[in-house]
């Protein structure tokens, strides 16, 4: 008989698609029957190895990747770094040296194996944490009648309050620890949430990541360079695992 979820008073309004990614069998075992105990949570797939866990991600969707560190051939931290849209990501590995480099990568949590229980939960509550602000800071489009595309808005949690703001009059986002800085033209605004966050929700047209505590509106950049971007004057820095990207977005040739 399946448990209740113990996080069965927050609300996710969706099931969260779940890939589990390890190359010991057992330890797969181990968090499927873990997740076995969360509704809210679907197993779509399982994959042995980094590379097979590539080739599905570049077929399917999912939401949530539990990732083991150390594989053959290509490593859990590899992985990540190839995919242009990850989804969110727990790191389970048997080696404590990684940890630094898996929250480098944003990831929700990282796992010691054997995992015990009490430490998976916590890190559940991590996920439906962002799963559910998530489904709070919702896109809306209204109408502009001056016949243009419609405006893009996003809701953030500002001093206890939900504040209605247009994607397109932002300037930048800087990360916080768990606070974010958005940055507008006549205001900046500070909203407890992380920028992975903000990274999956606004238009991919209109914004890059450019380092991990940066997110930039492409039509705001005044001058860029290899390692910089500028924007109302102010220089930001391009992280190195972001400069590829970046070269995509800014030196591709024009036509």
């Amino acid at each position: 008989m399946q448990a209740s979820s113990p996080f069965k008073e927050q609300i996710i309004e969706m099931k969260i698609k779940t890939l589990i990614v390890d190359d010991e069998p057992f330890a797969i075992e181990v968090i499927e029957g873990y997740l076995a105990n969360f509704p809210e949570i679907s197993v779509t797939a399982t994959c042995a190895n980094a590379i097979q866990a590539f080739q599905l991600l570049q077929k399917s969707k999912v939401d949530l990747m539990f990732l083991d560190v150390k594989m053959p051939g290509l490593s859990g931290t590899e992985l990540l770094r190839s995919l242009k849209n990850p989804p969110k990501v727990i790191f389970t590995t048997a080696f404590q040296d990684y940890a630094v480099e898996g929250f480098d990568l944003n990831a929700v949590d990282y796992l010691l194996k054997p995992i015990p229980f009490d430490r998976f939960l916590k890190a559940m509550d991590k996920v439906f944490d962002q799963f559910k602000l998530q489904q709070s800071i919702i896109h809306q489009s209204d109408p502009v009648l001056s016949g243009r595309s419609s405006e893009s808005y996003l809701y953030l949690r500002v001093d206890r309050k939900m504040m209605k703001v247009n994607v397109n009059d932002i300037y930048w986002i800087e990360s916080l620890k768990d606070y974010i800085k958005v940055v507008l033209k006549e205001k900046v605004l500070i909203s407890k949430q992380k920028i992975r966050l903000l990274d999956d929700l606004l238009p991919e047209s209109q914004f890059v990541r450019i380092h991990r505590s940066f997110i930039v509106s492409l039509d705001k950049v005044e001058s860029y360079h290899s390692y910089s971007v500028e924007i109302n004057g102010k220089e930001l820095p391009i992280g190195r695992y972001y400069k590829a990207a970046c070269q995509r977005r800014f030196f591709s040739p024009t036509t």
